[in-house]
């Protein structure tokens, strides 16, 4: 139970997973009814993303040639990250399966964490024990699937993602209300 000091604070960072919880489900909602567009647009804006990046470090590096010492080491990273945006872009079938696979590794590893707190950490207890227990155990399920079908899974890793986030954001907030009443 939160002290009367901590509760507008406390309040707050509830509020904010309720936002944290509507934004993934609006993700996974997308990431469900159009997963085409949902892998495109995030292959797109990440090799964008990463060309910006590339141009203004390059920019960057060139005009300290004069006054900094280590110009070159972001005259590399600029170009290499050029490099990759140019990859990106122009082979997004590869990237895709690569995404799929860090995707796969992330929900693995946040799964087994999820999973270890909720069934071993003392300080855990009640809802939040559940939470965890729960969401460890979509994490690992959605981590395994990812990885042992890194290619073929295409289009089913977005639903696994789109599923996952809905799940998940539905848990936050089912759980911050729940929270937020235990606060009254």
């Amino acid at each position: 139970m939160a002290r009367k000091d901590e509760s507008p604070l406390v309040k707050r960072l509830l509020g904010l997973a309720i936002a944290q919880g509507v934004l993934a489900i609006l993700f996974g909602v997308l990431a469900l009814f159009l997963p085409g567009l949902t892998v495109a647009l995030l292959l797109l804006f990440f090799g964008i993303f990463v060309l910006v990046w590339g141009i203004v470090s390059l920019i960057m590096s060139l005009s300290r040639i004069n006054s900094h010492g280590f110009w070159w080491l972001e005259l590399v990273f600029s170009l290499l990250a050029i490099g990759l945006a140019v990859y990106v872009l122009r082979n997004p079938v590869d990237t895709a399966a690569f995404f799929v696979v860090v995707i796969g590794l992330t929900f693995l590893v946040r799964g087994l964490i999820d999973l270890i707190q909720g069934l071993f950490n003392k300080e855990t207890e009640g809802d939040d024990r559940t939470f965890r227990i729960i969401v460890g155990a979509l994490g690992l399920v959605a981590g395994i699937i990812a990885l042992l079908h890194p290619v073929s899974a295409g289009v089913a890793i977005v639903w696994i993602v789109g599923l996952y986030a809905v799940l998940y954001g539905s848990l936050i907030i089912a759980f911050t209300f729940k929270a937020q009443e235990s606060l009254k």
